[in-house]
Order: structure tokens, then C-alpha cells, then sequence
């Protein structure tokens, strides 16, 4: 995501949570007061987001000062100090909300990605993301499932070929499908046909497919697919795969395994942003230690 796109996302963020300012902060607080918080983490996780929060803050003030403990795609623990912050208090409590709202959305991702990941260490698996993304957020939450370790699948409509059942509904030929888009794209971008069952596998493959994925399927039939195809094509797994049931699917030999849970309903990881009181009219940056707990 191009850092114009992360501003103007954030722009627009910050004009949802105070299109007329921040009026509880600016009736109590005056706008000289200086303070610091911490960022703080109240349970374990994988880091994400950081950068962007950061931004947040810098967007209403770029002279605010932050001391960062963690870096993206770090797993941390409850109680650890992620960031420390200083500066004008009134710019700290105007961007809070928004700068939480994207490192926890984003963390809550990359920690999804992270335990996938780790279900299927040792098979040779890979776990891709989907296009089921918050709009407006899909750059940022596939960054996300990145920071955890998983990979992408395509980014957008514009970037892959992926001839799916409602395609197929409409022309329902994979062969002819799959000779049609060639015609359009070459070998400019890969080809993936979805397929339910081994005889639409092996029409994919007959066609020329470079990518089949088995929707829906048990691991027996993915497994016997897996060995028919024998290289010929990359072979991905998908459909209601969760975290019980990926490493068997994972055991079949396919390549990839994409789940649309990474992005679409992941939890929220709980980070707070906690004040530790003003700093008078100066910071005094070396008197900040560098701590991963308060």
C-alpha cells in the first residue's frame, strides 16, 4: 500500500471520529500540556500496524516522539510495552481511538495468520489469504497476514486468473473456459480453475491450468488428486478449512491452503494506549527508558 493511500485512509479515519474536533480534550486540556503513554499490550499476540498507528499521531503532529520495543511481525506477551509516546497530550488523546482501531485490527490479523501457520509447520503448506478483506483495508490486512507468516493470494480481480463455480455456471466447459482466457491473458498472469470433484480437476489440468483449487473436499479425494496431478499444476485447498482441520488437509500434499478466516472474522487483539501523566513544558527524552514492561 503506497503511503499516500495509508494518509489519505487515515485522513479519512480521523475525519470519522472528530469531523469537528475533539471537544472533551480541547474544553480540559491545554494544547501546549506535553505527556507520554504507552502503547501496552493486555494479551499475547503478533505485532502488526505499528508503522500506520504511528502515522496516526504524526498526521495531527509530526513533532510527536515515539520509542518503539517491538517491530512488525513480532510476537509479543500480555503485559509488554509495545511503544512509548510523547508529546502534546491533546494530539495523543485525539488520535488514540483511530491508531487503536488499525493496530488491533491489523495484530488480530497477523496473530490469525501466525497460529495457521504454525498448524501446518513441517507439512510444506502454505497459507494464503482471500479477497474476503474490510474494504478500504485489504492492503493493510494482507500486510498483516504477512507480518504472521502466511502469504497472499491475489491482491485484486486485475492480478490473477481464477475461474470459479459461478463462472463455470455461465460456461460450464473448463476446457473452453480455460482456452478462452488464455486467449486474453497468455502467459502474462497464472490461471486457476476451482474445482468440486477429480473429473473437473482433470479437465483443469487437461486445459492447461497452472493452479487447481479443490473447494470443499474431503482430504482422501485431495490426496488421490494430489497424486494424479503429480506436479503438473500447484494445487490449493479450500473452503471451511479452520484450525482443527488444517493440518489434515495440509497432509494431503497440497501446496497451498487459503482461508478466508485469516482476514474476515479474526478477534481484535486488546491493546491499550495507557497515559503516565503529564510531562511539563519539556520532554526529557533521556530520562525514557527503553522497557518492554511499565
Amino acid at each position: 500500500m503506497r503511503l499516500t493511500d495509508i494518509d489519505a485512509l487515515i485522513a479519512r479515519a480521523l475525519k470519522e471520529d472528530m469531523p469537528g474536533g475533539d471537544v472533551t480534550t480541547e474544553s480540559l486540556i491545554p494544547p501546549r500540556t506535553l505527556a507520554r503513554a504507552l502503547l501496552l499490550a493486555k494479551q499475547p499476540g503478533v505485532l502488526a500496524g505499528l508503522d500506520a498507528a504511528i502515522r496516526v499521531f504524526r498526521t495531527l503532529d509530526p513533532r510527536i516522539s515515539v520509542n518503539r520495543f517491538f517491530d512488525d511481525g513480532s510476537a509479543f506477551r500480555a503485559g509488554d510495552v509495545l511503544a512509548e509516546i510523547e508529546g502534546r497530550a491533546v494530539t495523543i488523546l485525539a488520535g488514540e481511538r483511530t491508531a487503536l482501531n488499525i493496530l488491533q485490527r491489523l495484530s488480530g490479523v497477523a496473530t490469525m495468520a501466525r497460529k495457521y501457520v504454525d498448524a501446518v509447520a513441517g507439512t510444506g503448506a502454505t497459507i494464503l489469504d482471500t479477497r474476503k478483506t474490510t474494504p478500504g483495508l485489504r492492503a493493510l490486512e494482507k500486510y498483516a497476514v504477512r507480518m504472521g507468516g502466511a502469504s497472499n493470494h491475489r491482491a485484486d480481480l486485475s492480478s490473477m486468473v481464477l475461474i470459479k463455480d459461478n463462472h463455470l455456471m455461465m460456461e460450464p466447459d473448463i476446457v473452453r473456459a480455460v482456452k478462452r482466457v488464455r486467449r486474453r491473458v497468455g502467459r502474462r498472469m497464472p490461471v486457476e480453475v476451482e474445482v468440486t470433484s477429480f473429473a473437473q480437476a482433470r479437465q483443469a489440468v487437461t486445459a492447461g491450468a497452472d493452479w487447481i483449487m479443490l473447494d470443499n473436499m474431503k482430504p482422501a479425494e485431495m490426496k488421490r488428486i494430489v497424486r494424479w496431478i503429480g506436479g503438473r499444476a500447484k494445487v490449493e485447498a479450500s473452503g471451511n478449512i479452520d484450525l482443527s482441520t488444517v493440518r489434515g488437509v495440509a497432509q494431503t500434499g497440497v501446496d497451498y491452503i487459503s482461508s478466508g478466516k485469516l482476514t474476515h472474522s479474526v478477534a481484535a487483539v486488546d491493546i491499550s494506549l495507557e497515559f503516565l501523566g503529564p510531562l511539563g513544558r519539556s520532554v526529557d527524552r533521556a530520562a525514557a527508558p527503553a522497557r518492554r514492561k511499565p
